[in-house]
């Protein structure tokens, strides 16, 4: 798992990205379609056009941190828009990355009465 340290944003960059890119042009593509500026700490959330792989760029602060992860069967549950960004919380991210839909995500067991 990604150490998200607290305060920190998780931003997804909705569509598809040519995951051949590394940190400084996905880190252009943060500034120039996300409108944020990558070096912040926040981390920004890319998903490739078959939709079994995503990278995560991060800024810590002394260096820059590129990690990807891919599905060996599925696919990443990512929004129908084809450009922009959405909030996620770093709960989100982390059933994203689990290949969990991050969007409705469903109670597996509910107490039956109080008390």
């Amino acid at each position: 798992m990604i150490p998200v340290p607290a305060n920190t944003k998780v931003w997804l960059a909705a569509g598809v990205t040519d995951m051949r890119r590394g940190f400084v042009s996905l880190a252009a593509q943060a500034e120039a379609t996300l409108k944020q500026d990558p070096y912040t700490g926040h981390l920004f959330v890319f998903r490739g056009r078959r939709g079994d792989l995503v990278k995560v760029i991060w800024w810590d602060g002394q260096g820059a941190c590129l990690f990807s992860k891919r599905l060996e069967k599925g696919k990443f549950v990512w929004p129908s828009a084809k450009n922009g960004k959405l909030f996620l919380s770093p709960a989100q991210l982390a059933m994203l990355l689990e290949g969990i839909d991050w969007r409705m995500p469903q109670r597996t067991w509910q107490p039956l009465m109080a008390g």
